[in-house]
């Protein structure tokens, strides 16, 4: 269905500009702007129900985020298609450099917390039954598994060893720079439909590595979030690094086969396939596997 007719249909005989916004690799958003305000129409990719999302679980994750105050207002969930109409946040997309400054680091370290301590949610998240998830279906649709596949996942059976166990979460697990808006009062987090109950430390470790936090800025992060920072949870966040990097290369290896949008998805899994086996070479990374 083409955007016109969407807008249409939610908005009848309104006539509201609509602008394209940029930057999203699995769905298309709009920016509407109505007399009473602007909002951001989401309209899914295609087939992202083979990517884990439940478009059901998308609306009532960015419901409880609203309702601690870090994701947008929900205005409105259509049915069947799940498109979701929130409110536009004003601000500035926060750079992954600013990212990494202590203020922000303080900031995110809050809005995190909210999230992880906010309502429950709908659906579950975890991430080394994602990428297997993900290896079943790009093969299913065609897809070449990449060569580096097992000798990553026999490595994600032994961080699933040494994580153990973890009390499961409201998480949000796609913390690119991208879904950060800063505005002016505080970090908000938009974007949640991978979001789903599951382990903190899978969002603190995606959060660093998609961000490109140092050691110094990883250890500003747990301190912003816990208080201090104790060698658990080190260990933990060494741990959850490999698997947050493992995650987004199992996703640019199924999109091949999924998403007809213009982006170079191998490129993308090939990029976080070189980004895991640096982490797995790393002393720390080695240390926490024990």
């Amino acid at each position: 269905m083409r955007v016109e007719e969407i807008v249409e249909r939610i908005w009848p005989g309104a006539r509201p500009h609509v602008q394209v916004l940029g930057g999203g690799i699995t769905n298309r958003n709009f920016k509407v702007t109505l007399d009473d305000g602007a909002y951001v129409l989401r309209v899914g990719g295609k087939d992202t129900e083979l990517l884990g999302i439940d478009r059901r679980v998308e609306y009532e994750a960015s419901l409880a985020a609203a309702v601690v105050g870090v994701g947008p207002d929900v205005v409105a969930f259509i049915e069947p298609e799940g498109y979701l109409v929130t409110r536009f946040v004003g601000g500035k997309v926060v750079g992954s450099e600013a990212l990494r400054e202590p203020e922000a680091l303080r900031r995110i370290a809050q809005s995190l917390r909210a999230v992880h301590n906010g309502p429950p949610i709908p659906g579950r998240f975890d991430s080394f039954r994602v990428v297997e998830a993900y290896a079943a279906t790009a093969a299913t649709n065609g897809v070449t598994i990449p060569a580096g596949y097992d000798r990553a996942l026999a490595t994600a059976a032994r961080v699933e060893r040494a994580r153990g166990p973890a009390a499961e979460r409201p998480c949000h697990n796609d913390l690119l720079t991208a879904n950060f808006i800063d505005d002016g009062t505080r970090i908000r987090i938009v974007d949640w439909e991978y979001a789903g109950m599951g382990d903190v430390f899978f969002d603190l470790a995606n959060f660093a590595v998609n961000n490109g936090l140092s050691k110094d800025e990883t250890a500003a992060l747990l301190r912003a979030y816990f208080g201090d920072v104790r060698p658990e949870q080190e260990r933990a966040l060494a741990l959850m690094r490999f698997m947050s990097d493992f995650r987004e290369a199992m996703w640019g290896v199924v999109q091949q086969g999924l998403s007809d949008l213009d982006f170079d998805y191998r490129g993308y899994a090939d990029e976080h396939f070189d980004r895991l086996a640096r982490t797995a070479s790393e002393r720390a990374f080695r240390r926490a596997l024990g």
